[in-house]
């Protein structure tokens, strides 16, 4: 009986071995599948990353192209408007021009003198200012064009930058 039952006992220890072996192939066989699928996942992920930085700096590269061209159509445009209020100016200082206002004088305000007072309501007339006047007008209009010219300018930034 006792070598009956160390032959049981060898049978029994062979099953449970082969039985731990093919479990172990198995879950080998899974290890290395669910490794597969998680390798696939990462060089997924990676590619979409990778898609999504080339797309914003894409995006940042035209958004920086745009503004450049932007800023240099504002300049541009701002340059040569000041230019001509300083060929004005300078026609002003050298007595070549002088700066008329239209205006319109009405009897009523009280701001004419009583031989005026008979001219009719509306009265259309220019006033010429005196160059140092003058000069100060350009000086005004040198201002606000630079406040107009970057008004302008932030608002395009603001619709074509600021998307």
């Amino acid at each position: 009986m006792s070598s009956v039952r160390w032959l049981g006992l060898a049978l029994l220890a062979i099953a449970c071995f082969t039985t731990w072996k093919v479990d172990a192939w198995r879950y080998g066989k899974q290890v290395a599948e669910l490794n597969a699928t998680h390798h696939a996942a990462l060089t997924a992920i990676s590619n979409a990353a990778a898609a999504q930085a080339r797309q914003a700096l894409e995006k940042q590269q035209a958004t920086q192209k745009a503004l450049t061209e932007l800023d240099g159509k504002a300049t541009k445009e701002m340059t040569n408007v000041l230019a001509e209020n300083e060929r004005l100016h300078a026609d002003v200082a050298a007595g070549d021009r002088r700066l008329r206002i239209a205006g319109r004088f009405s009897a009523s305000t009280g701001n004419l003198s009583d031989a005026s007072s008979t001219a009719r309501l509306d009265d259309g007339g220019t006033v010429e200012l005196a160059g140092a006047a003058g000069r100060t007008v350009l000086d005004i209009r040198a201002g606000i064009i630079k406040d107009r010219a970057a008004l302008k300018g932030l608002q395009e930034y603001v619709l074509r930058v600021c998307r």
